[in-house]
């Protein structure tokens, strides 16, 4: 379940009222990042006081350690960390495209060799879609791929970037049919990739959009690109997403980054 109300604009900038199904968020919000089930030297009453109303797991590590056996025996992701607000969790497809040369993308999904203990792994959006209803993360993300700003020095091409870009899509699609196929009660949202294309970028939301999600993710930002292009993105794609829906803007976390993704 999701409602997003927008209560109220200023030039760009929004305020809304995120209704999921284990509470309300207010928005624009910052979310403390839990990524192993965890947020480092916080215990979750801390939390509460601290005045969080959200926080992010991330998939891949959860699906490492402790595992899905271990989740599944807590109920999911809330009763393991003792968190009873909302928690959204990541694809993992940033952290499998991280791994290198550990790994090897293809338009199933991705192999590659566990960080943990060697053994072979895949990943897919159905695999992917598989944990986070495991986990019952209120919000869940896509399978995509992360689009590099550079490769081994050289500067990710439009042509290569569009590859990419098409590819996201399709695992886009092919994540909300297995998230319906498993009657996930929770949200399911799209990210929008392109690299630094303005073009690409435009062509992501719109077919996204088409998809009717109940949210969207600008993703592909804070991934080695120079300030002034992770900011020239942000300027260009959020406010062309739907007025009346959530955005999540992935992997920015500084302070002034977070007013400049606001505003």
């Amino acid at each position: 379940m999701l409602t997003f109300d927008l209560l109220k604009t200023e030039g760009q900038a929004r305020r809304g009222r995120l209704t999921l199904n284990h509470g309300v968020v207010q928005t624009p919000i910052f979310m403390p990042v839990g990524t192993y089930g965890t947020v480092k030297g916080v215990m979750p009453r801390s939390l509460h006081e601290m005045g969080a109303q959200i926080i992010l797991g991330n998939t891949f590590h959860l699906w490492m350690r402790p595992g899905l056996d271990i989740m599944q025996s807590f109920g999911g992701l809330h009763g393991f960390e003792q968190w009873h607000k909302p928690i959204l969790t990541d694809s993992g497809g940033f952290q499998v495209w991280s791994l290198g040369e550990m790994r090897k993308i293809t338009e199933e999904g991705v192999h590659f060799a566990s960080p943990v203990n060697g053994d072979k792994l895949f990943m897919s959006p159905e695999v992917s879609m598989q944990i986070q209803t495991t986990l019952n993360s209120d919000i869940v993300m896509q399978l995509d791929e992360c689009t590099p700003y550079e490769t081994k020095g050289q500067l990710t091409t439009e042509a290569e970037a569009n590859t990419s870009m098409q590819m996201s899509l399709r695992w886009a699609k092919r994540s909300q049919d297995e998230f319906a196929r498993l009657n996930n009660p929770n949200a399911l949202f799209g990210i929008v990739q392109g690299g630094m294309f303005e073009s690409l970028r435009q062509e992501s939301l719109e077919r996204l959009v088409d998809m009717d999600f109940p949210g969207y993710a600008v993703g592909g930002v804070s991934v080695g690109e120079p300030k002034d292009e992770m900011l020239r993105i942000m300027a260009h794609t959020p406010h062309r997403l739907p007025a009346h829906k959530p955005r999540y803007l992935m992997g920015v976390g500084t302070p002034e980054d977070l007013v400049e993704g606001v505003r």
